[in-house]
């Protein structure tokens, strides 16, 4: 039988963050009685915090390897000792994806039970891998070649970018957007079966992940990077040519390194970035030898704002609205959702996937005011009138929302993405009074809208990604908002909070009504990527 032409890919070697540990036999040194062998162990390996990448994958390995291999591990403290040499090289079949985007391999029967983590691999494929850093339970590896691809998902021929493969932003691209979007729906499925502690029965059906409109070209902020000059080129000075200097990498990481790739250009970003980003590469390679530090470069699609722009209502979208390129920090963006104008500090949090962001207002909108419940509210549930905005940020959800609501109040601790919120509001001509913006801690929010009435008011979470605190969360459920927004970057994280809101409104008592869980689904920000957004609606029920 012929064989089949392997997918050959480049590697780089990688420097291990930690040291790999090749064999579980004891020490013979004598240990004080004081310190057993496993605290010191604790000690040198502290476990991840719930939700973080690290967990994560922990959890997805304990489900593959089953518990009982896993817990015979810890008891035997040989959970941190992987069974590779380091850099071995190993043959593997590729079992299931992790939420990263990486596929997870189960070692060779002739290794201890242990899981092999590595990029571009799809599962049903065989592999060849290089083993280079090691987890609990798990090592990483650098994807030689592909020796059996699988036809039914991977396709080189969708790859749209000359670094795939390498550079550590996407881990899509070989894969069909609807297959794209399956495995981002399975990340839900799977964070809410381990993070949320909730039976099957208060997890409603998960419902398909709504896509991006533009799956390239999308992204708009890009933060390219590069070092300063080493030493030895100091010395040496620039070339006589003036040409970009050989060791001089501007771009993005390798895929599991701190090393800086050589990009010229994004296909997801979009085109005025690249546009920029081309010129910006040649100033930088002209000027490298006057950085005395590596640089976190910045550039931010904008539309472009007029010299007298003043505080009033936005015009009405057009098709020749100019972008540019923003590349200062502290310089103002405009970006356009819908009717709505939102302006905000560069170097401040907004979402990055402008071409989603009236998909997922208008599903938020939705969520809060169902068909059915706009033409006729049901029985007990009086029609919102009250929006708290936590974790606000310069207003999204606040000011998409705001004509929906009598009273709407956001609350953020960044003073700056505030006062753009207090600006967004006017510029927008909201009337007056309508929202009210407050810098502060989003876990105090409740304490200063104790007039809103519980039962009309509406909660939009959108926490960071270590999502919300048990302080707001308490201080959620002995508000009791009638209906809880909750999106997230973070869906392991969402799950685990969404369990919390379900189990504590439980305990509220007899008469004061509990959460349920609604609806639950991701949001496709950032394609040909693993990450996935996720929105969940909680309804207060009598």
């Amino acid at each position: 039988m012929e064989k089949k032409p392997r997918l050959e890919l480049d590697t780089e070697e990688h420097i291990p963050v930690e040291s790999i540990a090749t064999s579980s036999k004891p020490s013979t040194a004598v240990k004080p009685k004081t310190q057993s062998k496993r605290s010191k162990r604790r000690q040198k390996h502290t476990l991840p915090e719930a939700g973080t990448l690290e967990d994560v994958i922990f959890h997805e390995v304990t489900e593959l390897l089953g518990k009982a291999a896993v817990d015979e591990a810890i008891a035997a403290g040989t959970e941190w000792n992987a069974p590779f040499e380091a850099r071995e090289e190993v043959d593997l079949t590729v079992t299931s994806m992790s939420a990263n985007g990486e596929g997870l391999a189960i070692a060779p029967a002739s290794k201890r039970p242990w899981v092999v983590v590595t990029p571009f691999s799809l599962p049903g494929e065989t592999i060849r891998a290089r083993v280079y850093r090691h987890g609990r339970m798990y090592s990483h590896a650098d994807l030689i070649s592909v020796d059996t691809p699988n036809p039914e998902l991977r396709d080189m021929g969708r790859v749209q970018c000359q670094y795939f493969g390498k550079c550590a932003g996407c881990q899509y691209q070989m894969l069909s957007y609807e297959a794209q979007l399956k495995l981002k729906r399975d990340v839900v499925v799977r964070a809410y079966k381990t993070y949320s502690e909730l039976p099957d029965s208060a997890i409603p059906p998960i419902l398909d992940t709504i896509g991006s409109p533009l799956q390239y070209g999308y992204r708009t902020k890009i933060t390219p990077h590069f070092d300063a000059p080493p030493k030895k080129a100091q010395k040496q000075g620039p070339a006589p040519d003036g040409e970009k200097p050989d060791w001089l990498k501007i771009g993005f990481n390798q895929i599991g390194t701190r090393h800086v790739m050589d990009i010229e250009e994004c296909p997801i970003a979009t085109p005025v970035l690249n546009e920029t980003f081309r010129p910006l590469r040649e100033k930088i390679s002209r000027d490298i030898y006057t950085y005395k530090k590596g640089v976190s470069l910045l550039l931010r699609d904008s539309l472009e704002i007029p010299s007298d722009s003043a505080v009033a209502p936005p015009p009405l979208p057009t098709s020749d609205e100019k972008h540019i390129c923003v590349t200062d920090h502290r310089a103002t963006v405009r970006e356009r959702v819908g009717d709505k104008l939102f302006e905000y500090q560069a170097g401040s949090f907004f979402q990055n996937n402008n071409s989603v962001l009236i998909p997922l207002t208008a599903y938020v909108r939705d969520a809060i005011f169902p068909p059915a419940a706009t033409a006729t509210p049901a029985p007990g549930a009086p029609p919102p009138t009250h929006l708290v905005d936590a974790y606000c940020g310069a207003g999204l959800f606040a000011i998409a929302l705001a004509p929906h609501f009598a009273t709407v109040a956001g609350i953020e601790l960044s003073a700056d993405s505030i006062r753009f919120a207090a600006r967004n509001a006017a510029l927008n001509a909201l009337p007056a009074g309508r929202c009210d913006f407050r810098s502060g801690d989003a876990a105090n929010i409740f304490g200063v809208v104790g007039e809103f009435p519980p039962p009309r008011t509406v909660a939009v979470v959108d926490p960071p990604r270590k999502g919300c605190d048990d302080n707001f969360l308490r201080q959620l459920v002995d508000f009791g908002a009638g209906t809880v927004v909750y999106v997230s970057c973070n869906v392991h994280t969402q799950a685990r909070d969404v369990g919390r809101i379900l189990r504590w409104s439980e305990a509220r008592g007899e008469g004061k009504g509990r959460y349920m869980l609604e609806s639950l689904r991701g949001f496709d920000l950032f394609p040909q990527t693993a990450h996935v957004e996720s929105v969940a609606v909680l309804r207060m029920v009598y």
